[in-house]
């Protein structure tokens, strides 16, 4: 770790707290050659593979971009979003994995959103399962019936 302030290559870890969501650590370092304090803060790299092969960083904003337009005109609001966002990471990163397959994130989102807003889940789902028909609609309305 460079410090910000002299360039040198060589810092001390003065304190290491874990950040509130989990998700990262914040170090406070002090400069071996300036001696002037810094706070860093690490997280792990999570990558997602697109069906393209393309791989892009893990953006819990493309999650609520998603979510979102699912749960237009619902009474869903930001907080909530930003709720299902963190539960989708949190569950994604507990597979230990450095790459997730895009596919295995809408999985993810699946459940929570369900649990937030029917309505909402069906729009997601149509998409993201590729609904074409009245009787794929049918059967996931009948399973939300059966398990609510």
């Amino acid at each position: 770790m460079h410090c910000p302030f002299c360039r040198n290559g060589n810092s001390r870890v003065i304190d290491s707290r874990v950040s509130d969501d989990g998700q990262s650590i914040r170090r406070r370092r002090e400069c071996t050659q300036c001696k002037r304090r810094f706070t860093t803060t690490e997280t792990a790299a999570l990558l997602v593979v697109k069906r393209s092969g393309v791989t892009e960083p893990f953006l819990r904003d493309k999650i609520i971009s998603g979510v979102r337009k699912a749960c237009q005109g619902r009474p869903v609001h930001e907080d909530d979003l930003l709720l299902l966002a963190q539960k989708v990471e949190e569950t994604v990163r507990e597979q230990g994995n450095s790459q997730i397959e895009a596919h295995d994130i809408g999985l993810a989102i699946l459940e929570p959103l369900r649990s937030l807003d029917k309505i909402a889940y069906l729009r997601f789902a149509s998409v993201y399962s590729n609904y074409d028909s009245l009787e794929d609609f049918e059967k996931a309305i009948e399973d939300l019936r059966r398990n609510p």
